[in-house]
């Protein structure tokens, strides 16, 4: 089967607080090290008091710090928030923290709301100049970048590895036009996966990082020693959507035995098709549901969010889900 990755989204719960939800972060990261993940990636969100992840470099050198071999990277940093030479400039100091561990994936979405955009210092606008942020980002971290008049210290020659990631086509045209990985984001946008990924590979073209097309796929997977209990756990998941959907931006909450008393039919609606490409249940389940994604999307590596509340019972997802993808056929 294909290499398994985390996208660590540093939830903060009714229960807990950023503090915790970072040192989960990084005991969660400790675990996948040993299990055999190949990566796992932090998000950049702002105004989000559910999740603790908005400082992302600062977050990457804290779980990249406490282990040894696991890479550890953006997943993403959203570019049209930034300079491209500020994000030049960590990305290539945690290179030279981490040597040969940290990944660079890149969004053009704000990860926010308008106002908090603002705040910023950043317009809707700048999206629109994200291919040439990219460009420029990817010149401040090569070879060709040192000595320059500007130079993004110490970043020139690290050549830390660039992915775009979309969830639409977009992004997987972007990606095949500059020869970069992608990572499509299945996990709350599946609608155009297959199409985008079909673009990806149609139009890819080689380049210096990368001689041919490398697609992964972000999939929700929460495992349980049964799919009953691993239906209730997702209920956590399935009521942030909703709570999205409503325009509130809370905690995570604790999983509950009947979703039907939680959501509307409108609502409803609206979460399964964000989540629409979930796998939940057991590790029988869970296999058979990772085989099936692959088989159809062909992907060369997927990303695992497994949205869980209690923190134990999320270790043992991810356990599960490597056992799960490690029996497939």
């Amino acid at each position: 089967m294909v290499p398994l990755s985390i996208l660590e989204l540093v939830r903060v719960t009714q229960t807990s607080t950023p503090k915790q939800a970072l040192d989960r972060a990084r005991d969660l990261t400790i675990h996948a090290e040993a299990l055999g993940y190949h990566r796992v990636w932090i998000a950049e969100h702002h105004n989000f008091p559910g999740i603790a992840s908005a400082a992302t470099s600062l977050v990457i050198a804290y779980l990249a710090q406490a282990t040894k071999t696991i890479r550890v990277g953006a997943g993403g940093i959203m570019l049209p928030n930034h300079a491209p030479y500020v994000i030049a400039e960590q990305f290539g100091t945690l290179a030279h923290l981490f040597p040969g561990r940290i990944d660079l994936g890149l969004g053009r979405a704000p990860g926010t709301d308008q106002n908090t955009l603002r705040a910023l210092r950043r317009t809707p606008a700048a999206a629109d100049n994200f291919p040439q942020d990219v460009l420029e980002l990817q010149h401040y971290l090569s070879d060709e970048a040192r000595g320059q008049a500007i130079e993004a210290v110490p970043a020139a020659g690290t050549k830390v590895p660039l992915w775009i990631l979309g969830s639409s086509h977009f992004g997987a045209q972007l990606a095949a036009q500059l020869g970069l990985p992608y990572a499509f984001a299945s996990h709350f946008a599946p609608r155009e996966l297959l199409t985008a990924l079909e673009d990806y590979r149609r139009y890819f073209q080689a380049s210096a990082q990368l001689s041919k097309p490398h697609a992964m796929v972000g999939v929700n997977v929460i495992a349980a020693a049964t799919d009953e209990e691993a239906r209730r756990l997702a209920t956590t998941q399935q009521m942030s959507f909703v709570d999205m959907a409503r325009g509130q931006r809370g905690l995570s909450k604790p999983p509950i035995d009947d979703i039907e008393t939680y959501w509307s039919p409108a609502e409803k609606r609206f979460a399964q098709g964000m989540l629409a490409r979930s796998i939940i249940g057991s590790k029988d389940t869970v296999r058979r549901g990772l085989k099936a994604l692959v088989d159809e999307t062909h992907a060369d590596e997927l990303i695992v969010v497994s949205d869980v509340y209690d923190f134990p019972a999320r270790l043992r997802s991810f356990e599960l889900i490597m056992e799960a993808l490690n029996s497939a056929d």
